[in-house]
Order: C-alpha cells, then sequence, then structure tokens
C-alpha cells in the first residue's frame, strides 16, 4: 500500500487518523420528524455534515467546505427520544480535499442497551483559504489496520468519483457536438 506515497506530495507534516475524529451526540425531539413520525432524514444528513466539517477543519486547520457527499446510507428508523451519535474520521487526503467518513449510532435516551447503527456516509471536503480557494491538508497517517482498510477504500471511491465525473463531460461533450439537448 502506497499510503507515505500520497502524503510526499504535501509539504505539510502529517497528522494521524486519531488527531481529528470527533463524536457529535443529540437528542432527537419531535421537532425532528417527518410526517411518519420518524426522525427527517435530512436531520440526520445536517448532523452528519456538522460533525464531518468538524473534522475536516481541525485536520485541515482552518476552513473547510463540504465539496460532495458520495453515499448516505440509512439503515435503521432513528425515532423520538434515540440519542445519536454522529462519529467522524479523516479516510484520506489529497493536494486540498479530504474524504471524512461518518457512522451514525442511535440508542434510547432512557436504556442501557448498546447504541445501533443508523447509517453511514462518506463526504469530500475542500480545505480553502480566507478568499475561498483551495489550500493544502496535511496527509493523513492511518495508525490502525481499520484505518489502512479505509483509506484503500477511500482511494477505490475518488477513482470512481473522478471516472464518473470524466464520463459525463465526455458525454455532454459529444451531445454537444452533436447538436444535442444537454
Amino acid at each position: 500500500m502506497t499510503i507515505q506515497a500520497q502524503g510526499a506530495e504535501s509539504e505539510l507534516p502529517g497528522k494521524p487518523t486519531s488527531a481529528s475524529r470527533t463524536t457529535l451526540s443529540h437528542i432527537m425531539t419531535h421537532g425532528d420528524t417527518n410526517l411518519l413520525g420518524t426522525v427527517h432524514g435530512g436531520v440526520i444528513m445536517k448532523l452528519v455534515d456538522d460533525a464531518a466539517g468538524a473534522v475536516a477543519g481541525r485536520h485541515s486547520e482552518g476552513p473547510a467546505v463540504t465539496a460532495s457527499m458520495d453515499e448516505m446510507a440509512f439503515l435503521e428508523p432513528v425515532r423520538v427520544g434515540d440519542l445519536v451519535h454522529v462519529k467522524a474520521q479523516v479516510n484520506w487526503t489529497g493536494r486540498s480535499s479530504m474524504e471524512v467518513g461518518v457512522r451514525v449510532l442511535a440508542e434510547r435516551w432512557n436504556e442501557s442497551t448498546p447504541a445501533t447503527q443508523v447509517g453511514s456516509a462518506y463526504l469530500v471536503f475542500a480545505a480553502v483559504d480566507a478568499d475561498g480557494k483551495p489550500r493544502p491538508v496535511p496527509p493523513v497517517m492511518p495508525e490502525s489496520a481499520r484505518d489502512k482498510r479505509r483509506y484503500q477504500e477511500a482511494e477505490i471511491r475518488r477513482t470512481h468519483r473522478l471516472a464518473r465525473r470524466r464520463a459525463i463531460r465526455e458525454l455532454r461533450a459529444r451531445r454537444r457536438a452533436e447538436g444535442g439537448d444537454l
């Protein structure tokens, strides 16, 4: 695995995965519900973006903006009274971008049962300067076998993101050249 090769692009010293890992916890109330009486997916997505943004800002030591959300999986419904824990960490870094992996867990606020995973997401953040221009980020240094696996999986997702973007651009360029509708 070539984890150090990625870090070689940066002049910044690397940071271990644990340096910016965080957990955001929130108790769900009636104001968070949808028409079905469960917690609205958008409420969970906001918590996911908040936790991921905190991790990206910590890792990059400054402002970072959400560039994309690759995947948001809702595995189980969340109910009013659930205590939701959103756990986030940097999985991969590029020159100015970072993939942040997020796990969403829920437990009843008044029970001593273990938390259940109810969702997961992958977000890409770009570190920006005061003018909104990309700025370099420190390379992430995976610490455990799990961190290394996440790094490798993040590289696969990045390859797929770039290939998808390239294929769409090519398709649109062909359609324009043919005089077709975009």
